[in-house]
């Protein structure tokens, strides 16, 4: 059964002793420690900088990764950064102060072709604010150190990807939860990948982590958005859509599909199945 804030309200009702926050930590660590495993995220030696923007996803993924970098049984380090692009609603400086205050080593850069863009073009949309963006944190993480860059996309996003793309762009893809950059100098994880924002949301709140919120989050009329409300509409009679919708990416049937690149996959392989043990007869 997925676990929502409203359960998690009713598991401390049910079992008073065990506070929530803690029943919190223990399912975020868990479900990062599951996603970091099963994709082998992260390795021995490596050093992740964390893409922080001040919300309270990055910021629930960078207590994460820094209670695991204490108890994984290999060893690798955290760091974190902060691109500016002029979208922040309040000062990002609390940020600084709770991770610096954390032990963290916390990079603040200021992307300067990303506040004129808002300047010059204020309906630019969000693909070339991203190749900024995108341009900025390799910049950031290459003199950081870093090999690997953990970004705070949830469950909800992966799940909302996934609707968008089959509904706006006709692609049946959602969000890569490892991946590498173009030059492959850079792998970059998405951990949250089985937390939902209820999850996240709470942790923050009941940790007292600031979150600084972002003007896009407050955009409406948006096609992620709409995705959104219909996610928030559906949930209502059916709990546990977002957890069935990641089952659903990691357990394709192709051959059910119309990409005629798999439509005969099946039967090739139990073919060459079948030829092998011959073969080895």
């Amino acid at each position: 059964m997925p676990t929502t804030f409203s359960s998690l309200r009713e598991q401390k009702r049910l079992s008073p002793a065990l506070p929530l926050a803690l029943d919190l930590e223990k399912i975020l660590l868990r479900k990062v420690g599951e996603a970091v495993g099963r994709f082998k995220m992260i390795r021995d030696g490596d050093r992740v900088a964390v893409a922080v923007s001040g919300g309270k996803d990055s910021m629930a993924l960078m207590e994460a990764l820094l209670a695991l970098s204490k108890r994984a049984p290999i060893e690798f380090s955290v760091c974190a950064f902060t691109v500016e692009q002029g979208k922040f609603l309040r000062p990002i400086e609390p940020v600084g102060e709770y991770l610096r205050s954390r032990g963290v080593d916390w990079t603040y850069h200021r992307d300067n072709p990303s506040i004129r863009l808002i300047d010059e073009r204020p309906d630019h949309g969000c693909d070339l604010c991203s190749r900024y963006r995108r341009r900025a944190v390799y910049q950031i993480a290459r003199g950081l150190g870093a090999n690997v860059i953990a970004f705070g996309h949830t469950a909800d996003d992966f799940c909302e990807a996934l609707l968008r793309n089959a509904l706006f762009t006709g692609r049946l893809s959602a969000l890569p939860a490892i991946t590498y950059s173009r030059e492959r100098d850079f792998r970059l994880i998405r951990p949250l990948v089985f937390v939902t924002e209820a999850v996240t949301r709470g942790f923050a709140e009941h940790r007292g982590i600031p979150v600084i919120p972002c003007g896009c989050s407050h955009k409406t009329g948006t096609v992620r958005r709409s995705i959104r409300d219909i996610f928030a509409e559906l949930e209502v009679d059916h709990p546990h859509l977002k957890e069935n919708l990641l089952s659903a990416m990691g357990n394709l049937q192709p051959s059910r599909l119309l990409d005629t690149r798999y439509l005969n996959a099946e039967e090739e392989a139990a073919e060459e199945s079948e030829l092998l043990q011959i073969t080895a007869r």
